[in-house]
């Protein structure tokens, strides 16, 4: 796992995604199914989630890295100390 936001930013770059930015969810804030046009590689730095991706439920930690692949459907459930991920996309 990358160390700070800038070492995050610089190894998605390198890898091909064009944005990065920092989201702050709200504790027990509930996402809805729903896809992405971007493909999406991240790092949960704060709190935790549940990723539902079709009947696959992950729970992701600060520490855990992800990916997602554009069109996707997929839900998100965070825990009670909401969470802060970095998130880095490719778009088409």
């Amino acid at each position: 796992m990358t160390t700070t936001f800038e070492e995050f930013t610089a190894v998605s770059v390198e890898e091909g995604f064009d944005e990065v930015l920092v989201r702050e969810w709200e504790p027990l804030r509930v996402v809805d199914t729903h896809t992405h046009p971007f493909d999406v590689s991240a790092v949960v730095v704060r709190g935790e989630f549940n990723l539902t991706v079709g009947e696959k439920v992950i729970t992701l930690k600060a520490g855990d890295p992800f990916r997602l692949a554009r069109d996707i459907p997929h839900a998100e459930h965070y825990g009670p100390e909401g969470a802060t991920v970095w998130v880095a996309r490719a778009n088409p």
